[in-house]
């Protein structure tokens, strides 16, 4: 059922993308010619190049933070405390988008626009996004770490190791594919939000080249220009959308062929 209505939508957007795809050719988007669609000009590179940026900072913040989160709720922190812990980490990750972009947009731009004006720019897109993603990386973690075989830790006690060691050098290995999972399912959800992304990135369509510049996700241009968009205009944006669901659909199945599983000796 889900596979069926995934082909669907990519028939969909292949459908409205085809028309100025054939007529132009896939390089066009990628030609440097910037982003001025009335006037012929489709290229995604600014924007592709915003959502990796966002994405990465997004990741390179979350993932330490959600795998040191589930190492304290699995391993260091009391029943109850983990318990409570853990509750937090679901509500965080039900929190709806556009709360933690208006969080972004008047507690976050504003400090950024002390150190570096304007203040929206990847840098806040990011933290806010690595708010977002947190709780995948650490509820994703902590159920692997739960499925570690007790043997692991019967031979790790056997050889005297610490609790310290036998996380790091037994526990953490054998669940490194279902991290990588967890990490790569996290970097698709950033790549896709849409919200919280518009309202702290300052959506300049620019190649940034500093983590203080205004920048415009591919999602962000879709979500301010469909309103109005038509015939080509309206095309490129699908062709955007179908870029980003290959995009997602490419981590997606190297989150799966990772495997997910705990690695047995």
């Amino acid at each position: 059922m889900a596979s069926g209505l995934l082909a669907l939508i990519l028939i969909f957007l292949i459908r409205e993308s085809w028309p100025l795809l054939s007529r132009i050719g896939p390089a066009a988007f990628f030609s440097g010619g910037g982003w001025h669609p009335t006037e012929g000009a489709y290229d995604l590179t600014p924007m592709l190049a915003a959502s990796a940026g966002v994405s990465a900072l997004a990741i390179v913040v979350a993932a330490p933070f959600g795998v040191a989160s589930a190492i304290f709720c699995r391993f260091y922190a009391p029943p109850a405390l983990a318990r409570f812990y853990r509750w937090i980490i679901i509500l965080l990750a039900g929190l709806p988008s556009v709360v933690l972009g208006l969080w972004g947009l008047t507690v976050l731009v504003p400090v950024i626009l002390t150190i570096a004006p304007p203040g929206a720019s990847l840098l806040a897109g990011g933290l806010v996004l690595s708010l977002m993603i947190v709780p995948t990386v650490a509820l994703t973690t902590e159920a692997a770490l739960s499925a570690v075989p007790a043997s692991y830790w019967s031979g790790a006690a056997a050889l005297g190791l610490s609790r310290e060691a036998t996380i790091i050098h037994v526990a953490l290995p054998a669940t490194r594919a279902s991290i990588f999972a967890g990490i790569m399912l996290a970097t698709a959800r950033a790549l896709g939000e849409t919200m919280a992304v518009l309202m702290v990135s300052g959506n300049v369509v620019q190649l940034p080249t500093s983590l203080f510049d205004p920048v415009r996700t591919l999602t962000a241009n879709i979500a301010l220009e469909m309103a109005y968009a038509t015939g080509d205009h309206r095309a490129s944006l699908f062709i955007s959308g179908l870029t980003l669901t290959l995009l997602v659909l490419g981590l997606a199945a190297l989150a799966r062929r990772s495997g997910g599983q705990v690695v047995h000796a």
